[in-house]
């Protein structure tokens, strides 16, 4: 196995398929008399050793193989990312592979703390950075934990950012390949990036320093002191000087941010002499290496070391592509909290004053109807946008927590995690529980008859008044929303799914296992964390269902300009206003009817496994609306995304089946709250599948078995 592991000065540049890019610029640096800090390069034999020998690789391109990666929503990629972070953080490492690494790794690090970090092929090129893709562990100790950290910087391969990149710039997913840089790691007391070129100027060269170690400034939890110099000279131009209160330093399970003495605050840390010597390094280094570079930097005392060097690559054009939005979903513990507090003091509540209206639409003249639709229409766009833009973004405090949860438990299931989130109750199951207690009613009364008219019972039509105003817009803005109420009521009452009982002394005791692993300040953290997962958890469902009652308003705007208009089909709210303005004007149809598929339907379709268990039941297809209302209780919900406003009807579903995927989209969550058996993410499932088709759908391996043999339409 000696070809697996070399030093890095001895990794070279034809050795670019074993070693990786970053490894490779570690070897031409100490080879070029650069103060390097010790390593030694694990290639990719290693990497494509473990994968085959332990059955992953077979396992990761059953994953990737549910579904064409170009039709993956960011929540299936988050979760297809999760479960194989889980097979490499489950699977051992084999007896004769583990001692070859302690016969490598304890000779030559001892008892010494090292950088663990990623070294994939094609990384840190002159085309493609991968900068911030793949992952890197700091402070690392021991030969278990070493291990544990390579088995996580190979899982990086398939983060999903590192999947976005690699499908952006064409390369295969299932060839790529990655080596690890195993490093001792250097306490510097100031550290940091300098660009031999400024990408903004190329008159300038760039220097950023912060005092600690560089964690902070890569990740943005601290700002740093900033240096624009004359490329050819050196000279000071501009020095950019933050409020510096925060330093990252070592903790015992890797590093913490802490506040930086009064007087290091008041002074750079960098004098003019520091200074020089690391204008000196990155421009020796583009010399070396043929081209600009951005280098990342740290004095120990007096002594400046290189610790690594890449090209400085040219932004991508096209910064609207998936990519780049998706990797700006990816926030700081830091900056959730924030967001945390803007979400649920600022934007709730602004979301739920936009909600009411008032007036009566009917009494209004077509101008005014027009104005009003365009008025609603603003809203609910001004909405969707802080949704994208706010709203998604915060869904990552349930992932984040599922990543440090996963990676010191280790559990079975990559979803376990979601346990601890189950106090976080919803606004759906709060609709759903003040629904239970209508059906209880209707029970006690056991001589209303099945076709139960809306006068017979005061309570129940309180019950219901107090439903409806409460819940107003949670059927997409039916105006016959009462009448469907008390038909899935009414339903209910044969059929109705228990909300899962939550134990709560198995959740206390999950809850203190987690917490076990952590002390002192970093205790305090995970808390924290825990806390922002819940309430990340909680408002994945709940900003929906104040988003759906600003979209009924509209919705109910619209239905009534159609209705002026004496129009059968669907139009968009746009041509409604134009032709409420112009009574000659002809709106036309511009909004495309359902698609149906022409394919013939295979016997089983396959998604992701989002609610475990197995359900079966005659299919239930959900296009619009005003299906809610016929559904029956045993059926199979079909549908292209369960809306948290169609929740209601969940308690009566035998199983769940969505177009739409992830575990952490709404139809998954409330399925798991009732232990039905959910699949998403199935290709064409409304197109492909009929009401009345005999389902089986198995919630553990994400298959749906179609039997059509008797496809009797349902009515």
């Amino acid at each position: 196995m000696n070809e697996m592991v070399v030093p890095a000065d001895l990794a070279k540049d034809h050795d670019n398929n074993f070693f990786g890019g970053k490894a490779l610029a570690l070897g031409k640096m100490i080879r070029g008399g650069f103060k390097v800090p010790f390593a030694v390069c694990l290639g990719t034999k290693a990497y494509d050793q473990f994968v085959d020998s332990t059955g992953i690789r077979g396992r990761i391109m059953l994953e990737l193989g549910r579904k064409r990666f170009e039709d993956m929503r960011w929540e299936e990629i988050w979760d297809t990312s999760l479960r194989i972070r889980s097979l490499f953080n489950n699977t051992p490492m084999p007896d004769d592979f583990k001692k070859f690494l302690q016969e490598v790794i304890e000779p030559a690090f001892k008892d010494k703390a090292v950088v663990v970090r990623s070294s994939a092929v094609g990384e840190d090129s002159a085309n493609a950075s991968f900068a911030g893709i793949h992952e890197s562990f700091v402070n690392v100790r021991g030969l278990e934990s070493i291990i544990d950290r390579i088995k996580l910087v190979w899982a990086s391969l398939w983060s999903d950012g590192a999947m976005l990149y690699r499908n952006e710039l064409g390369l295969k997913v299932e060839e790529s390949s990655m080596a690890v840089v195993i490093q001792e790691m250097i306490q510097g007391q100031r550290s940091g990036v300098a660009f031999s070129v400024n990408p903004n100027d190329n008159s300038q060269t760039v220097i950023e320093a912060v005092y600690g170690l560089n964690q902070g400034l890569v990740d943005g939890s601290v700002e740093p002191d900033r240096w624009l110099l004359d490329r050819k000279t050196g000279s000071i131009i501009n020095h950019f000087q933050p409020a510096r209160d925060k330093i990252v330093t070592l903790s015992s399970s890797g590093v913490a941010i802490k506040p930086l003495i009064a007087e290091l605050a008041l002074r750079p840390p960098l004098n003019e002499n520091e200074l020089a010597q690391v204008y000196r390094l990155v421009l020796t280094a583009e010399s070396i290496f043929g081209a600009p570079q951005d280098m990342e930097w740290t004095f120990d005392g007096s002594d400046l070391y290189a610790l690594q060097s890449r090209p400085i690559t040219t932004p991508a054009k096209d910064n609207d592509s998936s990519r780049i939005w998706h990797m700006n979903l990816r926030r700081s513990f830091d900056s959730l909290k924030k967001l945390s507090i803007k979400i649920e003091e600022e934007l709730i509540p602004g979301m739920i004053i936009e909600a009411v209206v008032s007036g009566d639409l009917k009494g209004l003249t077509n101008q005014d109807l027009a104005q009003e639709i365009e008025h609603r229409a603003e809203i609910f766009q001004k909405w969707d946008e802080i949704y994208m833009t706010e709203f998604v973004p915060f869904a990552h405090g349930v992932r984040l927590f599922g990543q440090v949860y996963n990676d010191i438990m280790k559990p079975k299931d990559p979803f376990e995690f979601v346990e601890l989130l189950a106090e976080s109750e919803m606004l759906s199951l709060q609709r759903n529980a003040m629904m239970e207690g209508m059906v209880a009613r209707i029970k006690e009364t056991s001589d209303l008859p099945g076709s139960l008219p809306l006068s017979c019972d005061e309570i129940l039509n309180k019950m219901m008044d107090a439903f409806l105003k409460k819940f107003s817009g949670s059927f997409g803005g039916d105006l016959l929303a009462r009448d469907g109420l008390l038909k899935i009521l009414l339903e209910m009452t044969n059929y109705q799914a228990q909300k899962r009982i939550i134990d709560a002394n198995g959740l206390i005791n999950s809850k203190k296992a987690f917490l076990a692993h952590f002390r002192g300040e970093e205790r305090k953290n995970a808390e924290e964390l825990l806390d922002l997962a819940k309430a990340s958890y909680r408002l994945r469902d709940d900003d929906n269902i104040h988003l759906g009652r600003i979209q009924a308003n509209l919705a109910e705007a619209e239905k009534e300009g159609a209705k002026r208009l004496g129009l059968l089909h669907s139009i968009s709210g746009v041509e409604i206003v134009k032709a409420l303005r112009n009574p000659h004007y002809v709106p036309r149809n511009d909004m495309l009817p359902p698609k149906r598929s022409d394919k013939a339907t295979p016997r089983q379709l396959v998604g992701q496994p989002a609610g475990p268990g197995i359900g079966s039941g005659p299919a239930r297809v959900l296009r619009e609306s005003s299906d809610l209302y016929s559904f029956k209780s045993g059926e199979v919900m079909v549908c292209d995304a369960v809306d948290p406003n169609m929740t209601f009807i969940v308690p009566l579903c035998s199983a769940i089946v969505e177009r739409r995927g992830g575990m952490l989209i709404h139809g998954a969550i409330i399925a798991r709250e009732y232990g039905i058996p959910c699949v998403t993410g199935v290709p064409e499932a409304v197109e492909l599948i009929e009401t009345g088709d005999m389902l089986t759908v198995d919630g553990y391996l994400g298959v749906i078995t179609i039997n059509r043999i008797n496809p009797e339409k349902m009515k």
